[in-house]
């Protein structure tokens, strides 16, 4: 029987350059869609697969990061003298439990895979999810919930994946696929940021894993790779080369990239739409700003 994967690596230690002047001051993962940070979307999503440690990769500037998961007392407090009892629901779905979430520093900026190595005292001999929270999938069962269960079938390393346009290729990691089983892909190869036209597939890597310890050790045995950064896909294609499984899993669900200012209106306006207390309002709005050509002046 495969192990339980209960321990979840969020490597939120980037600086948010893209989102300037905003994250000057802010971390990008408490950026929101609609009402609730990017985080929280990613912790949700962690809970409903039955994660219970919670392991942040972070660095310097990002303590409003973890004040966001503390208890609040005197807004709690105003909040239950005022008898707001649905906002104090919503305000503990933000709380986290002593013990339950652990910080760990990545002082220099050195890659994906140098930031989830950071990790791997808290990690041990455990199977463990890493959770990329620029990366939002709107999914009617969580992603990472979907990958779990299948790993349970499968064990070795998976990925999420998801199909591109041939042209985007090179902006991700790429699956080099052995064979198809449904939504599980066998994988023979990983090429990171391929060059336009070279690409093996495809079937770009999503922000969701599930990986054993020795992609930890792989990621600082192997030294670095495109862009002279370690990168994750590297450590995790080294299992190949060793002759161990490793898995693409494709997701149901839609994916937002919430790392681009494009990608982060989609998702906004499409968690909007979805709100049943704002959804109606909206799309007016929107049919009428598409009917006026309106714009902010």
């Amino acid at each position: 029987m495969k192990r339980k994967v209960t321990k979840a690596i969020f490597p939120v230690a980037g600086l948010g350059t893209r989102f300037l002047p905003a994250t000057k001051s802010i971390p990008k993962e408490i950026m929101t869609l609609v009402d609730r940070p990017l985080i929280q979307y990613a912790i949700d999503e962690a809970r409903a697969a039955g994660i219970k440690d919670f392991i942040f990769v972070t660095s310097r500037g990002k303590s409003a990061l973890e004040d966001y998961f503390d208890h609040a007392p005197d807004l709690e407090a105003a909040l239950r003298k005022a008898d707001k009892t649905d906002l104090l629901e919503i305000l503990r779905d933000t709380n986290m439990d002593s013990g339950a979430i652990a910080y760990i520093r990545q002082h220099k900026a050195l890659g994906l895979g140098h930031a989830v190595s950071c990790a791997r005292k808290l990690i041990g001999d455990e199977p463990f999810a890493v959770i990329l929270p620029d990366d939002v999938i709107a999914a009617e069962k969580p992603c990472l919930q979907q990958m779990i269960e299948a790993y349970q079938e499968t064990g070795g390393a998976m990925v999420a994946t998801m199909e591109v346009a041939p042209e985007q290729t090179a902006s991700y990691g790429v699956l080099d696929v052995a064979r198809w089983d449904g939504r599980i892909v066998s994988v023979k190869g990983m090429v990171e940021k391929p060059t336009l036209g070279t690409a093996p597939s495809n079937l770009a890597v999503i922000g969701r894993y599930i990986l054993t310890p020795r992609v930890l050790q792989n990621a600082n045995q192997i030294g670095k790779g495109t862009g002279g950064e370690f990168q994750l896909t590297d450590a995790i294609a080294h299992e190949i080369t060793q002759g161990r499984d490793v898995f693409g899993y494709r997701f149901e669900g839609q994916r937002f990239d919430c790392g681009s200012k494009a990608g982060f209106l989609q998702a906004t306006v499409a968690f909007a739409l979805a709100r049943e207390d704002l959804g109606d309002e909206f799309a007016r709005y929107l049919a009428q700003m598409h009917g006026h050509g309106q714009a902010a002046q």
